[in-house]
């Protein structure tokens, strides 16, 4: 089992900039890729960025260029920095991690943490 606690959300107006960060415990050492999803109000949670154990990055299309994701092991965190925020980037995000037993691939969720960006 994996826990993750997210924080650093809230409000910003457009072309500001927010850090998320995301400390995970448990099971730490099963974690292959860790990440941040997001929701927004009537749309399907879509992926945001993703980072591997060998700190590989991985982004959507419509953070490139503003967004940064990072892993801390020795903090145990996944942070985001999220930079020139548009309105479009308003969501619930949640904080993601994956791991690998046995050929299985378990996936645990934070509880999501709220990003309003003003117009």
């Amino acid at each position: 089992q994996v826990q993750l606690v997210e924080s650093g959300g809230g409000l910003v107006q457009a072309g500001g900039s927010l850090r998320l960060s995301c400390a995970a415990s448990g099971s730490i050492f099963a974690i292959t890729t860790m990440g941040w999803y997001r929701q927004a109000p009537g749309k399907q949670r879509e992926l945001v960025a993703t980072i591997t154990r060998g700190f590989s990055p991985n982004y959507a299309d419509s953070v490139k260029g503003r967004f940064t994701i990072s892993r801390d092991y020795a903090k145990n965190l996944v942070n985001l920095e999220m930079n020139s925020l548009k309105p479009e980037d308003t969501a619930v995000y949640y904080c993601n991690a994956a791991t690998l037993v046995a050929a299985t691939r378990y996936d645990y969720w934070g509880q999501g943490t709220q990003v309003t960006v003003s117009s």
